[in-house]
């Protein structure tokens, strides 16, 4: 694909996101000064007119693709529905929506909740529909598939640079701290800050599973570092390669809030994925590895929710 320069006009759409803000964050910082951004009200993604019209009419060099519907275990089992349904609608207007406007260029921000609940670790990009999904999270990876297989199917037709990055748990500022729908480390947040400093924590599942975690301003930077390099691939993983079980993940939560009480976990709820880590050989042989350890992340984190949101 073309290198991405400072003066191309971008549209990043979920600039308010947890992954849209930090990628907003750093293109300003770089330098980019023609990015345009829509909040809700200015642009509904789910209109398909009005989506399409809008990129017919602003006609940009790329498009970033940031807006979904997300959430954790729990949001996902209970609201299948609208994970599937609003993420494939939203995807439909942006990456078919960009490809009638003549948009040469499209980074779709995917996950890694696509790649089969086994399957070896750490999971190739070759993963991908070999095996069974996790059921808990099924209707999202699928909704997420799709826009895959539409970038690549237009990248095969076409020859437009659409290409999907399958990012781990991003967090990072800007991060949900719901107990009702936010991923765990967010959740882990909230528990433990409300309950310090001696008060019992309850925490979800056994905490054998492992998860790999990628602060959102690595995510950002990774993206940006494919986009300036012209990566002509249709997808690729992005992450640190490195997993924790859940477990020690709460006690790295835990150190860093300040609580030193008790911690207990329900086994009745749903553990997900039995190990999700990143093999990130490929983006690793481009030249680009994470700077953000996860105890410094989490330190970051429990700052920004310290000042956003007590």
């Amino acid at each position: 694909m073309p290198q991405l320069k400072r003066q191309d006009k971008i549209f990043l759409a979920g600039h308010r996101g947890l992954v849209g803000s930090a990628l907003l964050r750093r293109l300003q910082s770089d330098g980019y000064e023609n990015v345009i951004v829509r909040t809700r009200q200015e642009l509904d993604l789910e209109n398909q007119a009005d989506v399409y019209q809008f990129l017919s009419d602003e006609k940009p060099d790329v498009v970033i693709d940031a807006a979904a519907k997300v959430g954790g275990i729990i949001a996902n089992k209970t609201h299948p529905a609208d994970f599937i349904g609003l993420n494939l609608t939203i995807q439909q207007n942006l990456i078919w929506g960009s490809h009638l406007a003549g948009i040469d260029s499209l980074l779709l921000l995917g996950s890694s909740c696509i790649y089969p609940r086994i399957t070896p670790q750490p999971i190739p990009e070759t993963a991908l529909l070999t095996a069974p999904l996790e059921p808990t999270n099924a209707a999202y990876a699928v909704a997420k598939i799709a826009g895959l297989m539409l970038c690549d199917a237009i990248k095969r037709q076409y020859g437009r640079s659409y290409f999907t990055v399958m990012p781990p748990n991003v967090f990072g500022p800007g991060d949900n701290f719901d107990l009702n729908s936010s991923h765990v480390l967010g959740a882990f947040v909230r528990k433990f800050h409300d309950a310090k400093p001696h008060g019992a924590v309850e925490c979800w599942g056994t905490g054998s599973p492992k998860r790999e975690f990628l602060h959102s301003d690595d995510l950002a930077d990774a993206c940006l570092f494919l986009l300036e390099s012209g990566y002509e691939g249709s997808m690729i993983n992005i992450g640190t390669g490195e997993s924790v079980c859940i477990r020690d993940l709460a006690g790295a939560v835990q150190r860093v809030v300040g609580h030193e009480g008790e911690i207990t976990w329900d086994t009745s709820k749903p553990d997900g994925f039995p190990e999700k880590t990143m093999d990130v050989s490929q983006l690793h042989s481009l030249g680009w590895k994470h700077k953000i350890e996860l105890e410094d992340g989490i330190r970051l984190e429990y700052e920004w929710f310290l000042q956003h949101c007590i």
